[in-house]
């Protein structure tokens, strides 16, 4: 029961790359071919596959390490433009608290000007009434004054601190417009040295994909596409598919070892190889 519900699990994907190399398969055999011509054959395919998977690979392996570089540098770009934002925000503060401490300031003139004008003015009052008047006047702008003075700390002691930010933010800001700087250089570096291989292995890609057929090339291309990690051909590992890790049966394992025919990971439809493959292309 186990094993029947095992078949009826294939993938779509195993099924249409079974259905796609087995087409292509039944091209080659004829009535006249010998078995030993019929092994050469396919072995050569299959050295040719995993010799265009691994030079595939590594033109994937070039493109990523690419591709995070212009990720790092255009968040640095994002982190020094919020940097900046910030800084300006700060500035902005600076401004508006020694506006604030300048109108204190100004007020505590006006202020003892008043006292000064209410304390002559109580040397001529007529009876006691304009004079208490005159001296409630006087306590006012005493207080205005103290409160003024308050203020005036309080804004001075959270000038220092946002100075203290804005000096904080722009030594940062210096250390990540010297890290973009080496980023944008390896950058140049890496797409001046990757351009010239990744054509170079291109090429060699091009070169290889000559000795396919081209339907087994559709389906390698498409296998391809839909895996995770690119790989469209992959060894025997642990007696286990190499893409997707799921066993491997013994005799499909040694129909595989035969090379007389291409057979595809009935989970993950995968093109698989034997160590002896691998081991020929990876010399």
């Amino acid at each position: 029961m186990a094993k029947a519900e095992t078949k009826k699990g294939k993938t779509a994907k195993s099924k249409v790359a079974e259905e796609e190399i087995q087409a292509e398969q039944s091209k080659v055999k004829t009535t006249e071919e010998s078995d030993e011509n019929l092994v050469i054959t396919i072995e050569k395919k299959l050295n040719a596959l995993y010799n265009l998977q691994m030079i595939d690979s590594s033109i994937d392996k070039m493109r990523i390490v690419r591709g995070e570089l212009p990720l790092e540098v255009e968040d640095l770009e994002d982190e020094i433009a919020g940097l900046e934002t910030r800084i300006e925000n700060f500035i902005q503060e600076t401004e508006q608290l020694k506006e604030a401490i300048a109108d204190k300031e100004n007020l505590i003139v006006e202020s003892k000007s008043m006292i000064k004008k209410y304390e002559d003015q109580q040397m001529n009052v007529r009876n006691n009434r304009e004079y208490d008047s005159l001296t409630k006047e006087i306590e006012f702008q005493n207080l205005e004054i103290q409160l003024s003075e308050k203020r005036i700390k309080e804004s001075t002691f959270k000038l220092q601190g946002v100075q203290e930010d804005i000096d904080k933010s722009q030594a940062y800001l210096e250390e990540r417009k010297n890290d973009l700087e080496i980023k944008n250089s390896e950058l140049k570096d890496i797409i001046a040295e990757t351009e010239k291989e990744e054509v170079t292995l291109l090429e060699k890609s091009e070169e290889n994909r000559k000795y396919i057929e081209d339907r087994l090339l559709t389906a390698y291309t498409r296998i391809r596409k839909n895996a995770r990690n690119g790989l469209a051909v992959v060894k025997i590992e642990r007696d286990a598919c190499g893409g997707c890790f799921n066993k491997i049966p013994p005799q499909h394992q040694l129909d595989i070892r035969m090379h007389k025919k291409i057979i595809v990971c009935e989970y993950c439809g995968r093109i698989l190889v034997d160590n002896a493959i691998a081991e020929t292309v990876e010399q």
